[in-house]
Order: structure tokens, then sequence, then C-alpha cells
């Protein structure tokens, strides 16, 4: 590769798009604005990745040039790793990497292939929504700090804080939208008290010059709604016809451009007082139906609300004896048991008994292994065997259940039908509406008034967005009725395809049935001493170590009744 430096403006960094100020860096013909975009380049086309750039036209981000490796001097301390894996063992290591720069199919593309670039990354994936890229890798043949600094170095710097692990990811999305809706609905109100002269203009109440004025005002108004609370659906539609598709935001996109153009054209001619208020109403509400359906999916997000999904309790040890807890109570040094088939809800030591250990949930990788006293045992791995006891070290995390609720083999990314319907069908009805719409200039060509108004009125009526908004309250609300009545679902889909259900299977004791409701009642065979402590203590021993409700029923009876002291 010939490398050389031009002065040459108004050029674009073949890497990030950005337009180069000061002296062009180039690579054949490709152009760079800086070092940083350069060695990203190069990290890529090196690995054989280029098709990085045939996804989208300067898809990067501008890296940060120098002091990467100083930077994460931090990441050398071992305590620090340790706040920052979910995971790790003497081969493995797993993390959650929130990446603010992912904006593009490309970095979906090259993050979910950096194994590529680091050979010892396992596998990533990427959260899109979240701008999370959770990545496991081996510990012998890479560091956490080598993959941080190549990361940096193509411009995903990551954006971790140590002091708050738990810091909700969303919320500037959130936020965002809470202030495009406030925009909105400001403009929407004052529009429609300015729009007062034209409601009551039959009547003469109002001076004409006032109605201009008013009219004038709520066109300022509603400019900040059209740049603003409404980007998000232009930018979704010009992306859909960039991909050579048509999603619902590109007739939703068109119904509101067609609205606020003619709406302006009366206005600034002083040919009518436009319709302004109808603009700013239709942003507001089809901003709302989004804020209602971030709103649902963020209720049913598994990280906000553990106990919801999983009602865990767990039996805490005080004093010798067994207490059942709500697994929310668990605090850090309880000791508490573990039997067989229970999954270990927090980051523990183990105290006593042998411990054979399925981290399945985490690395994917099925083979348990023997854990001794002493040993620390992360939460989310199924203990196997008879009971233990373990001592919490760290607070009470569902983080790596969440790991099997997002796991590839639920996330097959089916859209709900209805979406997807919706979606299909704005492929011909976008065409079909400008079709009617230029039939009817057509018919009225002679008046070019008549034509022009034919025209706009038929693609602001027929404005999908009674589809727009269907489609988040329907599925939003079933998933919040479902979830009232503690019947949860993993997305809309589901909701979906569960009114194709016509058989419905129960699993046994447990399910129909309450273990607390049931008696326990001793029958002894012929012959037999019911004062026999050795078979008490034997049947006791057996029935202890397991998690089924009637063998729980056994094992306090035997504690109630004969007094046996727990083996």
């Amino acid at each position: 590769m010939n490398e050389s430096k031009s002065d040459s403006p108004q050029l674009i960094c073949y890497h990030c798009g950005l337009t180069c100020l000061d002296d062009l860096i180039a690579i054949g013909d490709k152009l760079f604005c800086c070092n940083g975009c350069k060695m990203a380049y190069e990290i890529i086309e090196g690995s054989g990745m280029c098709k990085y750039y045939d996804l989208n036209q300067a898809p990067g981000s501008t890296p940060p040039e120098f002091g990467i490796r100083k930077k994460y001097n931090f990441l050398k301390s071992e305590e620090t790793l340790q706040q920052l894996y979910q995971f790790v063992n003497d081969k493995i290591a797993t993390l959650t990497l929130t990446l603010p720069s992912i904006h593009c199919s490309s970095c979906i593309w090259i993050l979910e292939s950096f194994y590529k670039i680091n050979k010892g990354v396992i596998r990533s994936r990427v959260n899109f929504l979240k701008k999370q890229l959770t990545l496991s890798f081996d510990i012998r043949a890479t560091s956490l700090r080598a993959i941080i600094e190549q990361l940096a170095s193509l411009g995903y710097e990551p954006d971790f804080n140590l002091a708050d692990l738990q810091t909700k990811v969303g919320e500037k999305t959130l936020r965002s939208l809470y202030i495009k809706i406030g925009i909105a609905g400001f403009a929407f109100g004052n529009i429609m008290l300015f729009s007062l002269p034209d409601y009551l203009k039959s009547y003469d109440i109002i001076p004409h010059n006032f109605q201009i004025f008013f009219s004038m005002l709520s066109l300022l108004l509603a400019l900040p709604v059209l740049l603003y609370s409404a980007i998000d659906y232009f930018k979704s539609a010009w992306g859909s016809l960039k991909h050579k598709t048509v999603n619902m935001d590109v007739p939703i996109s068109l119904g509101i451009l067609t609205l606020f153009i003619r709406s302006a054209y009366e206005i600034i001619t002083l040919s009518g007082f436009g319709w302004m208020d109808s603009f700013a109403g239709l942003v507001f509400l089809l901003l709302v139906g989004k804020l209602f359906q971030e709103k649902t999916y963020q209720a049913l997000s598994f990280e906000r609300d553990y106990k919801s999904y999983f009602p865990v309790s767990v039996i805490r040890l005080e004093n010798g004896r067994e207490k059942s807890i709500a697994l929310s109570q668990l605090q850090v040094c309880d000791r508490y048991l573990v039997r067989n088939n229970e999954i270990i809800p927090a980051d523990s030591i183990l105290i006593k008994g042998n411990g054979f250990i399925d981290y399945s949930f985490i690395t994917g990788e099925s083979d348990a292994h023997a854990k001794a006293s002493g040993d620390l045992l992360y939460a989310g791995g199924k203990h196997q065997g008879g009971a233990i006891e373990l001592e919490v070290v760290k607070d009470v995390s569902q983080s790596y259940l969440t790991q099997l609720w997002n796991s590839d083999a639920f996330n097959k990314h089916q859209e709900a039908k209805i979406t997807a319907f919706a979606n299909n069908i704005s492929k011909y009805f976008t065409g079909a509406v400008l079709l009617i719409a230029l039939l009817a200039a057509l018919y009225w060509v002679p008046n070019f008034t008549y034509s022009i108004n034919a025209f706009t009125a038929v693609l602001i009526i027929a404005c999908p967005c009674a589809l727009a908004l269907s489609t988040p309250f329907t599925l939003g609300n079933t998933m919040r009725i479902y979830g009232r009545n503690k019947f949860f679902v993993k997305n809309t889909a589901v909701v979906e395809v569960l009114s194709n259900i016509d058989t419905i299977v129960f699993d046994k004791t447990g399910t129909l049935t309450e273990a607390g409701s049931s008696g326990t009642k001793f029958f002894p065979t012929k012959n037999l001493e019911t004062s026999n402590d050795i078979l008490f203590t034997s049947i006791k021993s057996v029935a202890w170590h397991s998690t089924h409700p009637l063998s729980r029923k056994i094992t306090q009876y035997l504690m109630d009744s004969k007094n046996l002291e727990s083996v």
C-alpha cells in the first residue's frame, strides 16, 4: 500500500464519511481524515473484512488517534476485571460492553465477525437497540485490554462505568423521545389555539390580518415538529428506500410531508390557513404510540424485574435452621442451601459439600465441573448432586439467567405477523395511494387548483397512521394484560401464535396443585416398628436432597413429628 499526503479540501473520509479539513492521508485511491481512520481501515482490510464498507457508505466512526493503550491501563487490575466479567473460569470469560457508536448494519456485521480480527474471541453478539456487545473470549489467547483497544481502534470505544455497572441502558433514547413528544404536544396545543380564527371564520369575529398572523405563528411552531419530532420516521423511510424496500414509515412520511408542504404553501401564498394543527397532532399521536411501545417492551425486559419472571426462593440457614426467603432478601455473607438441579442465584463460596456445576447457561458447554469447599461458584450455574451449603459473596444477580432468556436458541428474530403484515401491505399500499393520487390529479387537470387539492387530499387522507398506531397499542396492551395476570411471554410474536393453540398440557405436581396444601400421613407395613429412628433418618436423608414438592412435605413431616436433625 502506498501512503501519501495531499492538501485537498472538501473530500470525504473513506472510513467515517467526515469532511477532511486538514491534510489528507491517502492509501491508494482511498482518502482518510486522520491516522485513526487509516488505522481502522488497515485493521479491517488486514482481516479480510472489507465487506464492512460495502454494506453502508462510510459506516465507521472516527476512532481516537492517541492514548488508547494508556487510557485502558486500569484493565490490568484483576479486581477491576472481576467486576466487569459476568463469568470467568480458567479458560473462558464473558462480559457485555456498551458501545454508543453502534448505528448501522455494518456495525452489527463487523462486531459479530470480531472473531476474525481477534482470534481469541470465541463469539460476539450485538443487541442493536441497547447498543451492547456481548462477547466470550479465551483468556489464554487474548486479554480484555487487547479486545478493548482493538474495538477503540475501530471506532467502537466502550462506555462503561465501574461505579455503576447496573446503569439502565436506553435512558438517553427515552429522554430523546420524551423531548420529541413534548415539542410536538406543545406545538399541537398552541397551533390549535392559533387556529381559532380559522375555526370561527364563518362568524367574522376576528380580523383577517390576525388570521394571517396566527397562521404564520403556526408555521413557525410546526417547523421543529417537522425537523426534530418527526425525523425518525423520515430516517426510517429513507433507509428503507436505500435498501430498495418499502416499510410502513414510507407512506407515513409521505403523508406527514404532504400535509406540511400543502399547509405551508397555503400559508405562505396567503391562499388559505393550512392544517398545521392536524400535522402537529398526527406527529404527536404517532410518537405517543411509539412511547407506549417502548414502555411496554421496557416493562417486559428481563433485567428490569427478575422477580416477576422467576419467583425463585432460597433456603437460608439461620442458626442452623432452614428458612425459605424471597431471592431479593438474600444478602452478602448469608449462608443458604442449593439442592439437586437448582440454579445458583448469586456468586457464592462453596462452604460445605461437593459441588458439580453445569455452566451451560453461561458458556453453552454442558460439561459439569466438580467444585470443592472454598471454590467460587458463579450465579447461573446449575448444581447436580446432593445439597450444598454456600455463602453469598456478591449481591443477588439474575444477569446470567438473562443470557438464557436472550440466548440464540430463543432469539429467532421472528417478527410479529401483524407487524410483518403491515410492512408487507405498505409496499403495495404506497404504490396504490400514489396511483390513485395521480389519477385524481389527472382527472381534475383542467383546473390546476382542483388538481392539486385532489392529489394532496388523497395522500393526506390515506396516511396509514391507524396501522402504525394499531400495532404497538394492540400488542403492547395484550402483553400488559398478560403481565398483570402473571403470564409472561418472550415477545409480541408469541401473542399471535397463542391464538392458534387448541391444546394445553400441564406438567404434573406443582403446576396445577400447591405443595403447601397437601398433608402427610405415615402408613407402616406389618411387623414394622414405627419408632425406628434409623428408618426415618434414612427416608429423610433421601427426601431432603430432592426439590420435588412431595419430597419436601415428607422431609417437613419427619422433622416436625420425629424431631430428626438435618442431614
